[in-house]
Formats: C-alpha cells, sequence, structure tokens
C-alpha cells in the first residue's frame, strides 16, 4: 500500500473513478439499444450484430480477477491508467469502425478496457479513503456512476433515434480522456506490500479461457441451441479450464486468487446475495424490455424514458447503501437490498396500469440496485485493503458471468413458454420465479447472519479470513488492520 493520501490526492481519484466508471456503466447499458441500428448500417442479420454484445461480455468477464490482481501486485495506478487508455481507444476505434467486424474487434479493446478499470477503480477508492470515510466514498462513486446506468438506455434510443449509433462511442471518448488525464494528475499509487512483483500466468490463462468459454457459452447457447456441439464443447472446456484452475491455485506458491477467501464467511454472503441480485437485475431489465416494446408497443425512445424510474433510482442507491451501512452490518443491507427486490419482481409481475407499474417498476429498481452495487462497497468492509484488487475482481466475475447465465436462462424459458402462454404471461412468469428466488436467498442470509452472532456470543467464530492473507497481515509493516474478522 501507499502512503496516507492528501487531500487533493483524494479528491483527485474520486473525480477519475467517478468518471471512468460513469462511461462504463453508460457504455454498458446503451448500446443494447442500438443493435438495430448497427444492424442496418451494416446490412447484417440482427444476431450477427449482437456479436457487439457478446464479445464485450466475454472481454470484459475475462479480465475483472486479472485486472484487479495486477493492480494489487503491480500497482493501482498504472492499472488503472492502461485500462483507462484502452477503453478510450476502443470508444475511438468503436466510433470509426467501418464494418461489423471492425466494431467487433473495437468492442474486445473496449471490454478489455473495463475490465481493468472497474476492479482496480473500487481499490483505488478503498486505498486512498481512510476507514472512516471510505464506504460515503464508495457510495457516492457508485451513485456517479449509476448515473451512466439511468442514462444508457435513454441515450443508447435517442442516438439510434437520431444522430446514430456513433454518437454514443464519441460522447464517451472525451469523457474517459478527462478520467485519463485527471487519474494521471491525482491518483496516487497503492499495492499489496506482503505479494511479490510476479504474476500467475498460468492460472491466468487457465481462468481466462475458463471465463471465455463459459461466456461465449452463454451468450451465444440460445442462437446456436443448447444441444448444439458447439455449445456443449464450450462448456465442456469451461468444466476442465476450471478444474486445472482451481488446481493450480491450490498449488502455487503465489496464486492468482487466493482461495482461502472464500473461507471469509462474510465476503461470501456478500458476494452470493450480490451476484443473485444482480442476475434479478438483468432478467428484469431484459423482460421489461421485451414487455413495454412487444407488449405495451413503445419505441425504443420512450422505453428509454419509462426506464428512467427505476434507473434514477439505482443510481440513488449508491449513496443509500453507503448511508446504511453506517447503521447495519454490510450482509443485513445485502438481505435487505434482496427483500426489496424480490418482492418489487413480484409485484412488478402483478401490476399493468402505468400509475402503479412505473412507481413499482422504481421499487424494482432500487432493492436490484442496492443489491449489486453495495455488494462491491460491502466487500471492502470485510477484506484486506492489501487485497482489495483481488476481491472485487472475484466480486464482479460472478456479477457479470452469472448475470450472462440467468439471462440465458430467462431468454430461453420465455422461448419454451411462448407456444401456451401470450407474451406478458411469460414475462410475468419469468419475473415472479426471479423474485422467489432472491427472496429465499436473502432468507438463507439472514439464517446464516444469525447464526454467526450465536456461533461469536460463544466465542467461537467460523473462519472469516484468509489465513495466507492473515498471516501477511500479521507481519507486513505498514499494513492497516482487517474487517475480515467483524461479523457480517
Amino acid at each position: 500500500m501507499g502512503a496516507e493520501a492528501s487531500p487533493a490526492a483524494r479528491r483527485g481519484a474520486f473525480i477519475a473513478v467517478a468518471v471512468a466508471l460513469f462511461c462504463i456503466q453508460l457504455d454498458f447499458f446503451a448500446l443494447n439499444l442500438a443493435v438495430p441500428g448497427i444492424a442496418d448500417e451494416f446490412g447484417v442479420t440482427a444476431s450477427a450484430a449482437q456479436w457487439t454484445l457478446s464479445v464485450y461480455m466475454l472481454a470484459i468477464g475475462c479480465c475483472f480477477i486479472v485486472g484487479g490482481r495486477v493492480g494489487d501486485v503491480f500497482g493501482r495506478r498504472g492499472a488503472l491508467l492502461s485500462g483507462t487508455v484502452l477503453f478510450a481507444a476502443g470508444s475511438v476505434g468503436c466510433a470509426l469502425a467501418p464494418g461489423l467486424w471492425a466494431l467487433v474487434g473495437a468492442r474486445i479493446v473496449q471490454g478489455a478496457g473495463a475490465g481493468f478499470v472497474f476492479p482496480v477503480s473500487v481499490a483505488v477508492i478503498t486505498n486512498a479513503f481512510p476507514d472512516e470515510t471510505r464506504a460515503r466514498a464508495l457510495g457516492a462513486v457508485f451513485g456517479i456512476a449509476n448515473v451512466g446506468t439511468a442514462l444508457g438506455p435513454f441515450v443508447g434510443g435517442g442516438f439510434t433515434e437520431g444522430p446514430g449509433w456513433r454518437w454514443i462511442f464519441w460522447l464517451l471518448a472525451p469523457l474517459s480522456v478527462l478520467a485519463l488525464g485527471v487519474a494521471y494528475a491525482y491518483v496516487p499509487d497503492s499495492r499489496d506490500p506482503t505479494a511479490p512483483r510476479q504474476l500467475d500466468l498460468i492460472g491466468c490463462a487457465t481462468v481466462v479461457c475458463a471465463l471465455a468459454a463459459l461466456t461465449l457459452a452463454v451468450e451465444r447457447g440460445s442462437a446456436w441451441g443448447w444441444d448444439h456441439a458447439r455449445t456443449l464443447t464450450l462448456l465442456a472446456l469451461f468444466a476442465a479450464a476450471a478444474a486445472l484452475f482451481v488446481r493450480r491455485e491450490l498449488r502455487a506458491r503465489h496464486p492468482l486468487i487466493d482461495l482461502g477467501l472464500f473461507r471469509n464467511t462474510p465476503y461470501v454472503l456478500v458476494t452470493g446475495t450480490g451476484t443473485v441480485t444482480n442476475m434479478g437485475y438483468a432478467v428484469t431489465v431484459f423482460v421489461s424490455t421485451l414487455y413495454l416494446q412487444q407488449v405495451r408497443g413503445l419505441s425504443p425512445l420512450e422505453a428509454g424514458v419509462v426506464f428512467l424510474a427505476p434507473a434514477a433510482l439505482v443510481a440513488l442507491s449508491g449513496p443509500l447503501g453507503a448511508r446504511l451501512s453506517g447503521h447495519m452490518r454490510p450482509v443485513s443491507v445485502m438481505a435487505l437490498a434482496g427483500a426489496l427486490a424480490g418482492t418489487g419482481m413480484i409485484v412488478l409481475s402483478l401490476v399493468a396500469a402505468w400509475w402503479l407499474y412505473v412507481p413499482v417498476f422504481a421499487w424494482c429498481g432500487l432493492g436490484l440496485g442496492l443489491g449489486w452495487t453495495f455488494a462491491s462497497v460491502a466487500t471492502q468492509q470485510v477484506v484486506s485493503p492489501e487485497r482489495a484488487g483481488e476481491a472485487s475482481g472475484v466480486l464482479l466475475t460472478f456479477l457479470v458471468t452469472l448475470g450472462g447465465v440467468a439471462l440465458a436462462a430467462a431468454a430461453s424459458a420465455i422461448t419454451a413458454m411462448l407456444p401456451e402462454r401470450s407474451p406478458d404471461a411469460a414475462y410475468d412468469a419469468i419475473l415472479r420465479c426471479g423474485g422467489a428466488v432472491i427472496l429465499a436467498a436473502s432468507a438463507v442470509v439472514l439464517v446464516v447472519r444469525h447464526r454467526l452472532a450465536d456461533t461469536a456470543e460463544t466465542g467461537v467464530l467460523p473462519p472469516t479470513g484468509s489465513p495466507r492473507s492473515a498471516g501477511a497481515r500479521a507481519h507486513g509493516a505498514g499494513s492497516r488492520p482487517s474487517d475480515g474478522g467483524r461479523l457480517p
């Protein structure tokens, strides 16, 4: 870790990270509505144009763990600058792309940059701000970033119907350059002082191979067919690479991921709840987009306007989570988010009148946004700051990868139900199922939370931290105390 950051450095880090994450969130949610426009301009099918989304998800998902650990080992400032350069260059490449496959290549560069920026950004804020203001800083950063979430569908629909989808990227390019300039001038460097400056390259190769195979299988499985040879081959490749990765990490002297992290009970609870909530978020956005355009008959721009209500509360969920963290344990906040999200999804499936649909949709946005946004804040409260990038990268990998799995499962379920049910009935069934799963997960988290509290009263706590990390902190000079031993 670096020395205590000055107030100017903290302000600069906050601005750079907030702008960078705003760009990533805007990009993530804007291009979905631009796919038809891309297909029309390049004269390709909508399925072919969908590759612009698929390869981005593949690149970003593969880079979270590697990017987070690279920042911890070699320095978070350099990793943040490198990722921002890649994202800015990819944005310009997307805006200038002469054809579909040039656009796909630029999207891969964009996704790789975002995969480094996101986990490193969380670690930069964690290490720049002191304990007493860290949660508020992270909450405010995600609040600004989630404004990009709120504006994404509106910007994507508006540019696609107006000057064209390329203007999405022309908007992102200068904002990314701004983030890069501020980061270069102000962001202090930090790293894990206990980690040698070497990376587990075999671990990197196997985890990237596993995540790439799984992401591609999930993204393209519905188009190819889940029983198609290509899909089954990718799933088999994922299983083999994942097994090799675990074997490698158990034996490596300096592993990419310290698997002891999964003995940190609060971290596992937060990651699990955040993942389930994000799966619900992906499904709700997908189903609601279909409902608004196919059942309600709204245009992409009109649907984007309706999305402003839930997206605005998603933006507010970052500061709200930080405020709640001052009064509630991290896992309790996550359980509350799950309760709001689950009930919101179920109620949303039961209403049709606009005067009730829009506020319930906003209620959903609050619960779902609080769940996946606060997960990034909460993980930083239950792990050592030295391994903040690693913890954030693992969390984000689960969020994005399993969010894609949930989306593919929802699409396949809707396709299976449509011959026997109307579209709106199929959409409602998916929402109710998703809401029930999130409520069940929240209940499990609360039960485990109470069992941990009961165990603490007897003076015996279950494992909550990594032995490797704990030993390093005990003997590492200048390390801050970990929150890993707190009750969740």
